[in-house]
């Protein structure tokens, strides 16, 4: 338990822009193998603060959309944009990439082409207008628990993706960082499942719940069977849009079952 709560802290440190502590690294080597375990949890705990304010913002009467934006913003504050710069230079990559080395070169590419534009044009879009729908349909606090409960799910997608795909790039990013085994990401997934059956069912029940974690399933099997094809492994670029994709997913599914 005491080995779990120091890759929790460590994954905060990777998955976001919150101090933690030196001395949970001490005798750390850097990688994220065994750590990624951890990512569900980590996840939850990076997005309480903007599920609090989206539940307080719902309590005090705000409008719901711009009480979505406001935790997205916070949100997005508080992860330094990580997710969302995957999801640009994968949508880049694969958009504009006509073969597996140029779509590689393009995700490399710091810049921002027209298709990672849309894709965070639609992923604050979607998540907003989803969150916004949630807020008006459930009390506020069980909304900001839809919050956290996809915070949860979308990282144990990313533990999943990465697990199933071998590093896209030998000297990349992803690969120096390690892969998980089968062990961290079985535990990943259990954790991610595990929070939110505990947050989406006390307040929305299984006719939300079940529907939430099938199509989660699905957004990541296909997101990773496209990567597959385009890519032939992961990068982490498309671990990042894995999670967004999935959030994205997980969000607007909970909304249409309100």
């Amino acid at each position: 338990m005491r080995e779990y709560m120091r890759d929790i802290a460590r994954a905060v440190a990777f998955l976001s822009r919150i101090p933690v502590p030196t001395s949970f690294f001490t005798g750390y080597d850097g990688k994220l193998a065994r750590v990624s375990r951890a990512f569900p949890f980590a996840g939850l705990l990076i997005a309480l603060p903007a599920a609090f304010v989206f539940g307080v913002l719902l309590a005090l009467h705000i409008d719901p959309l711009m009480a979505a934006l406001l935790a997205l913003t916070l949100q997005t504050v508080m992860t330094g944009a990580l997710h969302e710069d995957g999801l640009s230079d994968t949508a880049d990559g694969l958009g504009g990439g006509k073969d597996r080395e140029r779509a590689l070169a393009i995700m490399k590419d710091s810049r921002i082409g027209t298709y990672g534009a849309c894709a965070l044009i639609l992923s604050f879009g979607l998540r907003a207008a989803a969150l916004a729908a949630i807020g008006r349909g459930t009390l506020p606090f069980d909304s900001a628990a839809a919050l956290l409960a996809t915070a949860a799910l979308s990282r144990g997608a990313m533990v999943w993706h990465w697990y199933a795909l071998p590093p896209a790039k030998p000297d990349g990013i992803a690969a120096s960082a390690g892969r998980p085994d089968g062990d961290a990401m079985q535990l990943a997934l259990i954790v991610a499942l595990g929070l939110a059956t505990l947050l989406i069912w006390p307040s929305l029940g299984i006719p939300a719940l079940v529907p939430c974690l099938l199509v989660t399933a699905a957004a990541t099997f296909l997101v990773t069977r496209r990567v597959r094809q385009r890519l032939s492994g992961h990068t982490g670029d498309t671990i990042g849009a894995t999670q967004q994709i999935c959030e994205i997913a997980s969000l607007c599914t909970l909304a249409m079952c309100i």
